[in-house]
């Protein structure tokens, strides 16, 4: 069974920088995509960002150019690099991982608390 574990949440100021990271017990390089999810309180699930075992990324538009998701395969982890926060960036992040290409994400961390303050 496929874990993956997120850490790198906290509190931080407007203006400020998190880096998510998302640690699995398997070898990403086996999954078609990583991606990184958020619930805001009071709203539903919101796509932030994939990126593909080749590399490709995609962004929401509420954070292109402010948000940067990487992978290092050695290590077995996502990354969720967070510039230039916002308090509408305040949520739960999960990470999700999807094995095949045209199938939902079928691996999910259980998600790390990102506040941040005005």
């Amino acid at each position: 069974q496929v874990q993956l574990v997120e850490s790198g949440g906290g509190l931080v100021q407007a203006g400020g920088s998190l880096r998510l990271s998302c640690a699995a017990s398997n070898s990403i390089f086996s999954f078609n995509a990583m991606r990184w999810y958020r619930r805001a309180p009071g709203k539903q699930r919101e796509w932030v960002a994939t990126i593909t075992r080749g590399g490709t990324t995609n962004y929401a538009e509420s954070v292109k150019g402010r948000f940067i998701i990487s992978r290092d395969n050695a290590k077995n982890t996502a990354y969720l690099q967070m510039n230039s926060l916002k308090p509408e960036d305040t949520a739960v992040y999960y990470c999700a991982a999807q094995a095949l290409p045209g199938y939902e994400d079928k691996y999910w961390g259980q998600g790390t608390q990102v506040t941040v303050s005005s």
